[in-house]
């Protein structure tokens, strides 16, 4: 992990790219591929944390522990600055208090905050409810105040349009705004003058969510940054295509008698040795042991 503020290597990475691409890390060697392929911003999902640490549905069922253990094993491994998905907060002010001053402790640099009842649900599904927008101004003042690093990120996210409207995704951004968010994230927007008509009203950089099989169609980076997008988030590209490749091996070894046959589909020895940097650990040992 970097002594650099990871806060402030967000925003860099964010004011130096139009838009800046954010890559869905479930764990640490996640991490360190994305780092392999130059990406600048790598970020940690509340539903992965769900799915592929716990095995259980994106409920509100995950705790901060839950997630900060992942947090961790991801900034212990790579310096690319991670935002991270802090769902509701778990709890009230003094709560989402300690959510910032962990979450900082632990490496990352920046989390997101959603509008939903505590009881929340995925994004793209249908009958999510949210609080009032005075409820939710009050977790971002209690996310700002608790800043120990002034440059990490708390971005506001509103799941608000499914409910009140664009009008309504509106009027809450600039509340939120004020409230001292310094990014939006305004979840399951379907068409991109929906983004431009945001950005015309807000001077903070808005995240696109571009989630597959969602509610949200698979816009490029292009259009995005078009109707004035300042960030494109993966979330779960790489780990729907790690569980679905997972699935075929493991058919294939129940049916097969071996697993040749998806062989061509699996990352060599050599190369994980080679994201591992694994030679360097290992020359290592041996100059500590020679005899």
């Amino acid at each position: 992990m970097s002594s650099q503020s990871q806060g402030k290597l967000l925003r860099d990475a964010i004011s130096s790219n139009n838009p800046l691409k954010v890559l869905g890390t479930i764990n640490a060697y996640t991490a360190l591929l994305a780092e392999k392929e130059g990406h600048e911003a790598i970020y940690l999902s509340g539903g992965g944390v769900a799915a592929s640490s716990l095995g259980v549905p994106d409920l509100g069922i995950s705790s901060l522990q839950d997630v900060l253990i992942d947090v961790e094993r991801i900034t212990n491994a790579t310096a690319v600055p991670l935002l991270v998905d802090a769902d509701t907060g778990w709890g009230g002010a003094f709560n989402i208090a300690r959510t910032v001053k962990s979450l900082i402790n632990y490496g990352a640099a920046g989390m997101h905050i959603e509008d939903q009842v505590s009881q929340k649900r995925c994004g793209h599904r249908p009958n999510k409810e949210i609080v009032s927008s005075t409820e939710m101004i009050d977790r971002i003042k209690a996310a700002v105040d608790a800043k120990t690093d002034e440059d990490f990120v708390v971005m506001a996210r509103t799941d608000a349009l499914a409910n009140e409207g664009l009008d309504g995704v509106i009027e809450r951004a600039l509340a939120y705004e004020e409230a001292g968010a310094d990014a939006l994230f305004p979840e399951a927007f379907f068409e991109l003058d929906q983004y431009k008509e945001l950005k015309k009203n807000i001077n903070i950089p808005i995240l696109a969510n571009i989630t597959e099989f969602g509610k949200t169609p698979l816009f490029g980076c292009n259009e995005l940054s078009g109707v004035g997008v300042d960030m494109v988030l993966y979330p779960l590209s790489a780990f729907r295509a790690m569980s679905k490749a997972a699935e075929n091996v493991y058919r294939e070894i129940k049916a097969s008698d071996s697993q040749e046959s998806v062989l061509k589909n699996m990352q060599t020895r050599d190369e994980l040795y080679d994201v591992l940097d694994y030679h360097s650990f290992e020359n290592k040992l041996d100059e500590l042991f020679k005899e």
